[in-house]
């Protein structure tokens, strides 16, 4: 349905040129609601104003529309595109996020079992090279950042801590429209 390598490549740049991160491309709601989802980030706040929200997505509509005018549409039929910051348990995609969120939780599924399991959980000690380890109840676990199927933060209270929003002005405010 969509060619999320060429989706990538084609965003990548546009991403960069607002000073963003790109964090994940992926296509989510399957066949009843297919939504394009892009999440980005500020590399020095790891989070995201409204305003990066909409100018990425514009940015990302225009190649897009660029891309299906020339007859080289990567997204097969209608789609949603959603823009957003990762989130505070936020899904860990690239090598980077592990030595970046050291000490923090977190739930990891791999592509195939690793000493037999499927998925761990546990403290993220960091990477080396492309070496993830883990700490959890049943001891460091050191396996290849390759194979990682997906993994995300787990909600805690260090993690809460260490997220707090950039600017809460407004969060009590409602604005009505007369």
């Amino acid at each position: 349905m969509a060619d999320i390598p060429v989706i990538t490549a084609l965003i990548a740049p546009e991403v960069e040129a607002l000073g963003l991160s790109l964090v994940r491309v992926i296509m989510i709601g399957g066949t009843s609601d297919p939504t394009l989802q892009v999440m980005a980030e500020r590399p020095d706040t790891r989070q995201l104003v409204l305003g990066d929200c909409e100018a990425l997505s514009r940015r990302i509509s225009e190649v897009l529309d660029a891309e299906e005018s020339a007859g080289r549409d990567p997204v097969e039929g209608a789609y949603r595109l959603e823009v957003s910051s990762p989130g505070i348990d936020r899904p860990l995609t690239r090598p980077s996020d592990y030595a970046d969120w050291a000490g923090h939780e977190a739930r990891i599924k791999f592509i195939e079992p690793q000493d037999g399991a499927k998925q761990v959980s546990g403290i993220i000690d960091g990477i080396d090279g492309e070496t993830v380890t883990i700490s959890s109840p049943k001891g460091a676990r050191a396996f290849p950042f390759s194979s990682i199927a997906a993994a995300k933060l787990l909600l805690t209270d260090k993690l809460i801590n260490a997220t707090a929003p950039l600017s809460t002005d407004g969060a009590d405010t409602i604005k009505t429209e007369s």
